[in-house]
């Protein structure tokens, strides 16, 4: 089977594709902005995996790029949560126009499956009760979530006319080797690198928010799951099922790599919605139980790669 990953150089795309690529009879091409983006992996993939260079943007000759692909995944986004809303217009058009040009396209080239990675977070707003599920309405309070949840549309409509096949992960927070500790995304991530290089820690609000954080194998081994199950759901919601409050991520944090934190409160965001987790029983009653590693093991698991790969 040929394989496509758009965005393939982030940080999920970079954990599929050395996932993926252990299945020696699959052919893997991973396609980014700058092939340089894909230096970290590039010299430990095997034989079957292939990178290309891309500006994937809305006018691109998608045709080319995609036909002779059995499933693309669609990992492309310009923007984060927590910039989305600065410039919406642009970050729409850059975004949704993108995604449907690329659904034209894998309707001409007969691409078998789309598997888009949406947001457990973002699509489904503040108003809803938590744990939530598949089911729960959809009221984002951040252009990316109105981005993400417009192109799971997308996809529903693509596969009323077109019969196009699609997947759609609602992702939860992951965390893990591979994710850039920059503080844009990834709480668990940037927390865990300034513990280890004795950095401050900006938290914005009172610590009181709650998400979801999951590991990155275990959301990279449901996704592959989801991806090749049949039946009757298209949506998936994929974290550890339970909340976390930044304050006790924190105080992990700490206790798992015995250091004391630098931390800083700031004022809350108006894009942070105030407590998010998962309902994950659609996944396993058709894949089984997801068995996530603990918060403390999944960090010790993280300061490990970090130890091993940057400066520190």
């Amino acid at each position: 089977m040929k394989i496509l990953l758009l965005g393939a150089a982030g940080f999920i795309g970079t954990n599929l594709i050395l996932k993926l690529s252990k299945n020696l009879d699959d052919h893997i091409t991973g396609v980014d902005r700058d092939i340089n983006y894909f230096s970290p992996i590039s010299n430990i993939v095997t034989k079957n995996v292939s990178f290309l260079e891309s500006p994937l943007a809305k006018d691109i000759n998608f045709d080319e790029l995609i036909a002779g692909y059995d499933v693309v995944y669609h990992l492309v986004s310009t923007t984060v949560p927590a910039t989305s809303n600065q410039k919406i217009s642009q970050e729409l058009s850059a975004n949704v126009i993108f995604s449907a040009n690329l659904l034209d396209a894998c309707v001409r080239c007969n691409v078998k499956k789309v598997i888009f990675l949406s947001s457990g977070g973002a699509v489904y707003g503040k108003e809803a009760d938590c744990p939530l599920k598949e089911k729960t309405a959809t009221n984002p309070i951040s252009s990316y979530g109105v981005q993400k949840i417009t192109i799971e549309k997308l996809l529903y409509l693509y596969r009323y006319l077109y019969g196009l096949d699609y997947r759609i992960i609602r992702l939860a927070n992951p965390y893990g080797p591979y994710q850039r500790p920059n503080g844009i995304q990834g709480a668990v991530t940037t927390f865990t690198y300034k513990a280890l290089k004795g950095e401050e820690i900006v938290v914005y609000g009172d610590g009181s928010v709650v998400r979801d954080f999951i590991y990155i194998d275990d959301a990279i081994r449901g996704i592959i799951k989801i991806v090749d199950g049949e039946n009757k759901h298209h949506t998936f919601n994929l974290g550890c099922g339970y909340g976390t409050s930044i304050k006790q991520l924190i105080n992990i944090i700490s206790s798992t790599l015995n250091v004391e934190l630098k931390v800083t409160y700031k004022e809350a965001r108006k894009v942070d919605v105030p407590v998010n987790y998962l309902d994950i029983s659609r996944y396993e009653k058709y894949y089984g139980a997801l068995n996530p590693i603990s918060l403390q093991e999944g960090i010790m698991r993280t300061a490990q790669f970090m130890t091993d790969h940057y400066k520190i």
